[in-house]
Formats: structure tokens, sequence, C-alpha cells
């Protein structure tokens, strides 16, 4: 299962979160683990270069992109290999949206489209899609007056 995909800010403030089979007691543990595990490892590190840790038996890969930090974290079938092939999908869709790595005020003017097209990837903690042409096909926006 897919546990966590998180998006947060140089300064460590979590602008996106999808949390799924976490309990709720364990919410803030994983979120500062992350942002604390980032603020570590991630100074210096190229645009999409994928760091790996192992905590509890879940997997954790990360990697900056512009002015954010992307974490994505599994467990069982979801190791490494198959989180850094959602790493990549992500941070493909992220570029596309912005048109560039984003900076956090990139990011959040394009934070709807970023939002659907992760729902398009990850949904309830599976593995939904990687393909990034099925991706923007399926999470197509049209104006109001198309409908």
């Amino acid at each position: 299962m897919l546990l966590a995909v998180l998006i947060a800010n140089s300064e460590g403030n979590i602008l996106v979160e999808r949390l799924n089979g976490v309990p709720i007691e364990e919410t803030l543990h994983w979120r500062s683990f992350l942002v604390r595990l980032g603020a570590e490892n991630l100074r210096g590190v190229k645009n999409e270069e994928l760091l790996v840790a192992c905590h509890k038996s879940v997997y954790v890969v990360y990697t900056v992109l512009g002015g954010v930090s992307i974490y994505v974290v599994g467990k069982e079938e979801y190791d490494e290999l198959v989180l850094s092939e959602v790493i990549y999908a992500i941070t493909s869709i992220v570029r596309d949206a912005c048109g560039k790595a984003p900076s956090e005020r990139l990011f959040l003017d394009k934070y709807g489209k970023i939002c659907l097209c992760l729902d398009e990837i990850v949904w309830k903690g599976l593995l939904e899609n990687t393909e990034k042409d099925r991706i923007k096909r399926h999470t197509r926006l049209k104006p109001p007056s198309e409908f």
C-alpha cells in the first residue's frame, strides 16, 4: 500500500498531503519524520535526484523539484523500485503542470491541477496510473462554459 504522498516547501511546510492507511495517532509522527528527513538530507541535492530511506519496514523515496520536496511512502509490495516510478510520475506531472521546476508560488498557482493529477496517479493507497499522456487526458480541465 502507498501510505503517503507528501509535498512540502523548502522550509518544511506541507503543501499537499495524502495519507492512506495511516492511523490518526501516527499522522503527526509521519509528517514530522518526513520533513525532518528532508531537512537533514535534501540540502545540496540536484533536482529529481532520488534518495531512499527505510523506517519500520516502510520504504521512503524522496526528492527535490525546484522549490518543493516530494516524499512517497510505501510498504509491502510498494518497495523502493515501485516508489521510484511513482515519484517519477509525480515529478513529471508537476513539471508539466507548472511548465518548469516549480517555485512554491508557481506550485500553489497550479495547485488544483496538481491535485487532480495526484489523484489520477494514487487513489486510496493504490497505484492507479504512471503514464503521463493518460494522466493528462484524464485530468483535462475545460472551462465551465463548455459543459
